[in-house]
């Protein structure tokens, strides 16, 4: 004889299975996969734009900075860590996207964590991005970029790419949140690209005027463009290696949780 469940009392909400494990959060992944391959032309533009950039440097400034002709092999950490920026920052304006187009309190009526919306973006811009990496660099060597580094460097090189742009991209996506348009998320991107011109990236700190050099030593990107380089060109490493780590996990941490609290707080007003 087979048991019937008791029914729900009347008016009482239906249970509703909730989804677990890593579930939601492949199927958003997949999502913002498959929303790059729409937008083809931003991540067009993303290997372009640093690409661009590499050619314009190494042919038009590098023989006055260096006419030995070796300048390339000093600027490649530099643009590498600019391609990261150019495809994260489009994290911002996917999410700022889906705030504006509501499918967010779609979203939220899902049984589903709400940390996986923002963990689709960033795997995809993280896959993106290792992409476009491999990209620049692989044009990097055709236009005379020369590394040192062994596998153990480059694996090291490769890490610490990784965890930068997983950094940045939680950034992003935290500032996607707390902008009220994809347009003001875009302009608000700005400023964190603009960083790795205030750096070690296209000339040593120590040609910089006292005032900027302070800046350039003490903000995010000198450090890890720094140890990048050594990683690949054999340079002395210093302390750069803790301050790189340090650094990435400190954004990566503050940008995990300020992009929480800004997907419960403004989705949950929508």
């Amino acid at each position: 004889m087979t048991t019937l469940a008791p029914a729900a009392p009347a008016g009482a909400p239906a249970l509703r299975p909730r989804i677990t494990g890593l579930t939601a959060e492949s199927v958003f992944v997949g999502r913002s996969l498959l929303h790059s391959l729409r937008d083809g032309e931003s991540l067009l533009m993303a290997i372009m734009l640093p690409v661009l950039l590499m050619v314009l440097f190494t042919y038009v400034f590098g023989g006055a900075i260096d006419p030995t002709g070796g300048y390339v092999n000093y600027v490649v950490p530099g643009i590498i860590l600019l391609c990261a920026g150019f495809g994260a920052a489009s994290t911002a304006v996917y999410v700022a996207n889906d705030m504006r187009a509501g499918i967010i309190d779609r979203f939220r009526t899902m049984p589903l964590r709400a940390s996986a919306v923002l963990t689709g973006h960033v795997v995809a811009s993280l896959l993106r991005n290792l992409l476009a990496t491999g990209v620049v660099i692989g044009v990097a060597l055709l236009v005379g970029f020369r590394p040192t580094a062994d596998l153990w460097g480059w694996l090291g090189a490769v890490a610490l790419i990784a965890l930068y742009i997983l950094a940045i991209t939680y950034l992003f996506a935290a500032i996607g949140l707390a902008a009220g348009s994809p347009e003001a998320a875009n302009g608000y991107g700005f400023i964190i690209l603009f960083l790795p011109y205030l750096s070690s990236a296209f000339v040593p700190v120590s040609t910089m005027p006292e005032w900027l050099q302070w800046v350039a030593e003490n903000q995010p990107v000198t450090p890890i463009i720094e140890a990048l380089r050594s990683l690949l060109m054999g340079t002395p490493m210093g302390d750069a290696a803790w301050w790189a780590v340090g650094w990435c996990v400190a954004i990566l941490v503050i940008s995990f949780v300020w992009g929480a609290w800004l997907f419960r707080r403004k989705a949950g007003r929508r």
